[in-house]
């Protein structure tokens, strides 16, 4: 059965999720350990984007996103499927993907010489989380609902790079686009999310 506070992944079922996280399962690699790789992936992403400001630092920073998102994807697999969950795993699966978040995003806005849109929408992304939280210490089941949940942010974080890499020349206003939409997107997230959780607020009378 679908947990209601754990974020549906589809690919989660797949066979060859199924198998990896098998085999971490059995490793010595913790739930936890895996959540705090995915911080170190942000940080070096969030370096090389400002480090090597070519095609190769995008590039690499897009294959940092990757590894993030697998990273999320394998730690709630190893703890909950692989039977290695433990009493602080909440706390270390939200707290490195706030970092990670803020890394990518900050790095971001320096890249194309906006750090406040940058500031921004980490500020817009870590609020998107807060209020699935507060909806799940209110007593409901954490709404991750979007337009720009943190898959969607990180996937088209990872794809605008690819081409920045590949379009050079389009460099800027990519990630310009990217960053703004990003930005407005999580604003409309917070929007969504507040709504719903008003709405059951209202329908349990509360």
């Amino acid at each position: 059965m679908q947990d209601a506070n754990r974020r549906p992944i589809a690919v989660r079922g797949s066979g060859w999720a199924q198998r990896t996280a098998a085999a971490l399962a059995r490793s010595r690699l913790t739930p936890n350990q895996i959540s705090m790789l995915s911080a170190l992936f942000a940080l070096a992403g969030a370096w090389v984007l400002l480090a090597l400001p070519g095609a190769a630092g995008a590039l690499l920073c897009a294959l940092a996103i990757g590894l993030r998102l697998l990273c999320n994807l394998f730690d709630g697999m190893v703890a909950v499927e692989g039977g290695k969950g433990t009493a602080t795993g909440v706390l270390y699966n939200e707290l490195p993907d706030r970092l990670a978040d803020s890394l990518f995003l900050v790095a971001l806005g320096y890249a194309i010489a906006l750090p406040w849109l940058g500031w921004l929408a980490a500020l817009l992304a870590a609020l998107t989380a807060y209020i699935r939280a507060l909806g799940g210490a209110l007593g409901q089941a954490q709404d991750f609902r979007g337009p720009m949940a943190k898959p969607h942010r990180m996937w088209l974080l990872g794809v605008a790079l690819v081409l920045a890499a590949l379009l050079p020349a389009w460099r800027q206003p990519l990630l310009l686009a990217t960053a703004s939409i990003i930005a407005v997107g999580s604003a409309l997230t917070c929007v969504t999310r507040t709504r719903a959780i008003a709405a059951r607020l209202k329908g349990t009378g509360a």
